[in-house]
This record gives C-alpha cells, sequence and structure tokens, in this order.
C-alpha cells in the first residue's frame, strides 16, 4: 500500500508547495503526496518556485489550495510547517511538525537553505515511510 503525505502551511505558496515538487521528485511513486494550505495565498512564492527550478524542479504550474476533509481523510501522514492552530487535527492521523522559516519576503540565498533543508526532511521522510 502507497503512504499518502500531506504537506501543511498556511498559504500554500512556499515550504508545503516546495515539499511537495521534492517528494513528487523523489518518491518515484513510492510516496504519493498534497500540499494545502489554511489560507491559500493567491499565487506561488516567485522565489520559492526560482529556487527549485535551480535544481530541476517545475513547480511553477502548482496552485495553492485550501486543505479539505478529503484530503485529511485519504492522508497517513499530515507534516505542518508553521501553520500551528490553523492546522486541522485529525485523530489516528500521524502529525510531523517541521519548524521551517517562511521563505515568504526572503531573498534567493535564504529560500536556497529553506529549500534545501526541506529536501534533506523529504528524503528522510521517503526513506522513513519506505523502509519494509
Amino acid at each position: 500500500m502507497t503512504p499518502h503525505v500531506l504537506f501543511l502551511c498556511i498559504h500554500n505558496a512556499g515550504r508545503s508547495q516546495m515539499a511537495l515538487g521534492w517528494m513528487t521528485h523523489l518518491a518515484d511513486g513510492r510516496v504519493e503526496a498534497l500540499s494545502a494550505g489554511s489560507e491559500p495565498a493567491d499565487e506561488l512564492n516567485p522565489v520559492a518556485v526560482a529556487a527549485m527550478a535551480e535544481v530541476g524542479i517545475d513547480i511553477a504550474n502548482f496552485e495553492p489550495k485550501r486543505w479539505t476533509t478529503e484530503m485529511l481523510s485519504n492522508t497517513d501522514v499530515v507534516v505542518t510547517m508553521g501553520c500551528g492552530d490553523e492546522c486541522p487535527f485529525v485523530p489516528g492521523t500521524r502529525y510531523v511538525d517541521w519548524p521551517l522559516d517562511d521563505p515568504r519576503g526572503q531573498d534567493i540565498e535564504k529560500v536556497r537553505e529553506i529549500r534545501d533543508e526541506i529536501e534533506r526532511r523529504v528524503r528522510d521522510l521517503i526513506d522513513e515511510l519506505s523502509a519494509p
């Protein structure tokens, strides 16, 4: 059975979208993923898009969206990124919090650091979820 991960942040415009991009790129079908937010932005953070493009991952066509009950009900692991009490809680679902800086308003150098930390965490999560 393929595990399902939901990446959540407030605006669904930076961190959670970069995590989705990494998961899609690295998991090779071993993990399914979605991303969403509690207060979706109108568009993705262009600096986050640029930082991901630098490593060959195109998230330019991703769109911020609000989390839904259906997303939550089909999720094995919810990864929260700075949304605190605004993130929904579903009893029985595993939650992991990744305390990452928000790329909003940051320069490209800082967003690269955030991107690289997200990559490390996504790789670790894939390894954990793919282990027999």
